[in-house]
């Protein structure tokens, strides 16, 4: 199995911790496309936001994604990058896509306890828990599209690592 595998999810949802400690188990290369693009523009996600816009962001999400991928290689993406027809399709064309999957209060939380997490700026300029029931809403069923698997990100992390060598596990058998 030497595929890339993908971590989609909102912000907060773990995508980053549990894929860089996927990466360290399986010894893959861990990439996340929000510090990739921020390094390689040398500007915050809020920073290329105010500049380009929304769209100017995803299209440049887009290019990072598809830039990083590579075999044995994790990718954390961008809570949005769902948002794109062609990332979804991209994502499920090249590799193994995992779907952490948490409620809005939990995301809001975790959001609350790291305000790093939260360097993006904010989608609705709603409260933080409002702002995740409505991306949520928005992008539940993108989520569930792109997914080959969808997992409880509210467990500890490496409940979830140990639940994705599993799969991966079995899936090598088949």
């Amino acid at each position: 199995m030497t595929q890339a595998i993908f971590m989609v999810g909102a912000r907060g949802a773990g995508k980053t911790t549990i894929g860089k400690a996927l990466a360290l188990a399986l010894k893959y290369r861990f990439i996340d496309t929000d510090l990739f693009m921020q390094q390689t523009l040398q500007s915050s996600v809020a920073e290329i936001v105010a500049r380009e816009g929304w769209d100017g962001f995803r299209l440049r999400e887009s290019i990072a994604l598809q830039t990083v991928t590579a075999a044995k290689t994790v990718v954390a993406t961008g809570g949005g990058a769902v948002l794109s027809h062609e990332n979804r399709a991209f994502m499920r064309n090249h590799g193994i896509v995992i779907y952490l999957r948490a409620s809005a209060d939990v995301l809001a939380e975790r959001l609350t306890e790291d305000p790093e997490d939260a360097q993006r700026p904010s989608l609705t300029g709603k409260p933080i828990v409002e702002e995740m029931l409505d991306v949520l809403a928005s992008r539940e069923a993108l989520y569930q599209d792109v997914a080959h698997h969808v997992l409880d990100a509210t467990q500890p992390p490496e409940d979830v690592v140990e639940q994705i060598l599993q799969i991966l596990a079995d899936e090598k058998v088949k």
